[in-house]
């Protein structure tokens, strides 16, 4: 991509930059903020470093790119007092980074940003993306995504959430020649450690780490660099000397004493000797330009949002649809519940998957409304299409009724999934969503593209943490640096995923090793069969890896182990092999037990339906149970098990019973209620009722012999025996159910051949 990079001075800006070189991109042009008025040094800005502005002039003769600048307008204080409001006055809980989400806002110096990008837009209209040197703070990150996403470019913040210690080092090493312009903590003195070389101070700021817990990149404020030399300083071979500057002290003779130097004078020198670069480096490097115009930015900052909104009529005027084609579940718990939402047999009426979408999406949000709810709402979302060659006209679609301006206090995570719809008699489009009835969710949107984990470009996150429950997007084996998938195959991407995944986790102090409740992994048919059973060899050593490190890194957390479903499906999206759904457990308290509850009770539904407990029921069932707070349940019917089941209802041996071919409804339907007696079982021996349910997905495969409105009717038919029978069960009119069709579902990847495989999700609060 053609990249216009933001340019501050400083060392993590430049080095942003070499990281866009070495991932591929072209630096076309260059942009930077600075004060009105050109004597002062540091205005009190959250967003912006300033000091050393007078010098970044010669950043364009260094680099032989054309530098766009704009005079500060705006201040922080707008947005600020929103945001304040909404923590503190309105009391809406969440943590900092989901509270400083950026809405458009006159007079805010974030304008400024956008009237300096847009107009490098305009003047060159090839470039696509947006280079900043984040590293940490989610105030700055999420501020250039607004500006971006306003002018549909790229974020890329390749030091995001990198470790400082290493980063730092890689900057000296890499050619990073930079000396402290301010100094604002413990343990840095201006009269010391002013003008000093990042690596001279190297040793230095690693023991101020360690005595006082500063980040020794400066990230909270502690110091400020100014870049002088470094490899992209090649087009005229020089580098800058600061000739003569003025020590500026604040708050002189305090614990953390503040001084900034005011550059006087400054001019260009060559270079004495050329800095070591690998061949592909050169010639990276040497293909920066040879213009080295400064262009100032000018003009008053917009006085209302520039967006414009979608059209309602765009969005309602869809084709009506009966409402025997509209196929509605839900589970019945109060504050926490899940919808789900498909089409019956409109494969032949369909116009195609957005419009099935915009149907099933409209639906969804009349039962939201209904309920006095919006998509603000919504934590996670399913959404499973019937092609994924429709991904990029689906989004098109989705991105219509789930927007950011929607999602205030954050937008749902997702999953998409491409499933044998049209085989099961269903329509283009199936969305199951996890609805709260509170604003209390945290999530995790970076749309960046960095080397941390692959960004979320639009209105999906990479994870949402409510009560406890972290529920993550799926993901898939991208090279987060290149949004790429790992071309080395199935396990491969298995790993690279994984790693997504942690670093996913890590962000909200949990790991996917230690904290995980479950693991869906979805698995294309793509995969070769010899290579199904090393997807799940490379899990199982990947999260045994992980564990050993967080018990040598002192980890004291309480360690679940996860229950794992594999999910054959047709594709996925990017054609990628596998994708990886983990739900954790973060404890607010660390002391909280993991071990299940067991509570005896005598089971009038196994006695009504004539079912007795043995020993290979066991076989059938995985359960991750969090004492008081947790339920999660996988439950596996294959072949065996259902020649066991109907030969125990038959009265016959179970060498005399076939089930290869074909399973007859009324074997499912026995099927049916030995999976509710199990369930139920399960729920009630671990403290927990049918109420505290928020999803059931019961998975068949496309190849049965059953259909799948036949097989939603014998559950449906099971639930309500099971509510006669114990009346402590209490549903509603609708199923709890949501009836998924798949290729092949299974608890091993290397035998996903279940004839039902049922997925159980209960909480308490």
């Amino acid at each position: 991509m053609k990249v216009v990079a933001l340019v501050s001075g400083g060392k993590d800006s430049c080095y942003a930059m070499m990281k866009c070189i070495q991932y591929g991109h072209e630096i076309v042009a260059l942009a930077n903020l600075m004060p009105a008025d050109d004597s002062v040094d540091e205005l009190d800005s959250f967003m912006y470093q300033t000091v050393g502005h007078q010098i970044i002039v010669s950043y364009a003769e260094c680099m032989g790119l054309p530098l766009f600048r704009r005079r500060i307008q705006g201040s922080t204080r707008q947005a600020l007092l929103m945001t304040f409001m909404a923590y503190y006055v309105l009391g809406v809980k969440r943590e900092m980074h989901q509270s400083l989400n950026y809405k458009t806002t006159p007079g805010d110096e974030v304008e400024d940003m956008f009237m300096l990008l847009n107009e490098v837009k305009r003047q060159i209209p090839s470039i696509t993306a947006v280079s900043s040197g984040a590293i940490a703070s989610d105030y700055q990150r999420l501020r250039v995504e607004s500006v971006c996403s306003r002018l549909g470019l790229v974020s890329l913040a390749y030091l995001w959430k990198q470790d400082q210690s290493l980063l730092l080092q890689e900057m000296i090493t890499n050619g990073i020649l930079a000396i402290t312009v301010k100094v604002a903590a413990i343990g840095l003195e201006p009269s010391k450690h002013l003008g000093k070389e990042i690596a001279f101070l190297n040793t230095h700021l690693h023991k101020l780490k360690e005595l006082y817990g500063i980040n020794v990149c400066g990230e909270g404020g502690e110091y400020e660099t100014l870049t002088l030399d470094c490899p992209l300083f090649v087009v005229s071979n020089a580098r800058i000397v600061l000739d003569e500057f003025q020590t500026v002290l604040h708050s002189p003779g305090s614990i953390a004493s503040v001084g900034v130097i005011h550059p006087l004078t400054f001019h260009l020198e060559n270079k004495e000797t050329a800095i070591s670069l690998s061949n592909n480096d050169k010639a990276n490097y040497s293909s920066l330009g040879k213009n080295g115009s400064v262009f100032e930015v000018q003009g008053d900052c917009p006085q209302r949002n520039e967006a414009t909104c979608q059209s309602n009529a765009e969005r309602t005027n869809l084709v009506e649809v009966s409402d025997d084609r509209i196929y509605i579940s839900r589970t019945k718990k109060d504050n926490i519940f899940s919808i789900c939402c498909w089409l019956q047999d409109s494969c032949k009426n369909s116009a195609g998957s957005q419009e099935d979408l915009a149907i099933v999406l409209k639906h969804i949000e009349s039962q939201l409304t209904g309920c006095g709810f919006g998509w603000e709402h919504v934590l996670y979302i399913h959404l499973y299409i019937a092609d994924m060659n429709d991904f990029a006209t689906v989004n098109e679609t989705y991105v219509r009724f789930i927007t950011q301006d929607k999602c205030p206090f954050g937008v749902p995570s997702r999953s998409t999934i491409e499933l044998p719809m049209l085989q099961a008699s269903l329509g283009r489009a199936y969305v199951e969503v996890l609805v709260a009835n509170d604003n209390s969710k945290n999530v995790l949107h970076v749309q960046s593209i960095s080397s941390w984990a692959p960004s979320c470009i639009g209105p999906y996150s990479q994870a949402t943490l409510h009560k406890e429950i972290l529920h993550m997007a799926g993901q898939l084996g991208l090279d987060p640096a290149t949004m790429t998938l790992c071309n080395e195959g199935p396990s491969a991407e298995l790993e690279q995923a994984l790693e997504n995944s942690e670093a996913v986790a890590n962000v909200f102090n949990c790991s996917i090793s230690t904290s995980a409740i479950v693991f869906t992994i979805y698995c294309s048919t793509n995969i070769p069969l010899p290579e199904r059973l090393t997807i799940q060899e490379k899990q199982d050593s990947f999260l045994k890896q992980m564990r050993l490190l967080q018990l040598e890194k002192g980890s004291k957390c309480k360690i679940l182990y996860p229950i794992f479903l594999y999910v054959l499906v047709p594709d996925l999206p990017k054609r990628a092999f596998v994708e990886v759904k983990p739900i954790l457990f973060v404890p607010e308290d660390t002391e909280t037990a993991v071990t299940s509850v067991q509570n005896p009770t005598s089971f009038t539904v196994a006695n009504c339906w004539g079912f007795q407990h043995a020993q290979w029921h066991d076989s059938c069932i995985q359960s991750c149970v969090v004492s008081g707070k947790i339920c999660a349940v996988i439950l596996s019917i294959t072949e065996d098990h259902v020649a066991k089941i109907c030969s125990e209802s038959l009265g016959v041996k179970e060498k005399d019973v076939d089930y290869h071919n074909s399973v007859s409804k009324g074997d499912m339907e026995r099927v049916s209620r030995f999976c509710v007696y199990l369930l139920d079982k399960g729920i009630v021996e671990n403290g927990f009722s049918w109420e505290d349910t928020i999803n059931l997905r019961i998975y068949f495969p496309t190849n049965s012999s059953i259909q799948l409105e036949t097989l939603s009717l014998l559950f449906k038919n099971a639930m309500n025996e099971l509510v006669e029978i114990d009346r402590r069960v209490q549903i509603g009119k609708e199923p709890i159910f949501n009836i998924v069709p798949v290729l092949g579902s299974g608890s091993s990847a290397a035998s996903m051949n279940n004839i039902i495989t049922c997925e159980l999700f209960a909480r308490k609060f």
